[in-house]
């Protein structure tokens, strides 16, 4: 995993963030964690991490959110040139097949569903520090 893996949590729901920071604790990921509470933070929060040259290497985006949900803020990331290149997991309790197209159609990376239990989560943990921080090559800070 790169020393400067950062991961972007966009989840509105503070049990989820909970399970997600108990399971990357747990499983011993080595990730700088930023989470956004909806995805009107999550665009102010990478549009001030650009300007600072510290974009996320990763996100990890809900659908389902006050103020602005996950297609907006895919749509809105994909339109803004310097933000359009991140890579995006969505992470919803959605399983629709509708929803699914819509977040491939919007050019998200991959689609993960949301674990309920933390055992889940910290399967979720693991294949994304597999393949996203692990396989996979990301983008650096700019």
């Amino acid at each position: 995993m790169p020393d400067s893996a950062r991961l972007l949590l966009v989840e509105d729901n503070p049990a989820d963030v909970f399970l997600m920071e108990s399971a990357l604790e747990l499983s011993g990921t080595q990730v700088h964690l930023t989470v956004a509470r909806d995805g009107l933070d999550a665009l102010e929060q990478m549009r001030a991490a650009r300007d600072l040259g510290i974009l996320p290497s990763l996100i990890l985006l809900d659908l389902n959110m006050p103020r602005m949900n996950g297609f907006e803020v895919l749509a809105a990331l994909r339109a803004d040139p310097s933000l359009a290149h991140l890579p995006v997991v969505v992470f919803t309790t959605s399983h629709a097949p509708a929803d699914v197209k819509r977040a491939y159609a919007l050019q998200a990376n991959s689609y993960l569903s949301k674990p309920t239990r933390l055992d889940e989560f910290l399967s979720v943990v693991k294949l994304l520090e597999a393949y996203w921080f692990g396989a996979a090559s990301l983008p650096t800070s700019y």
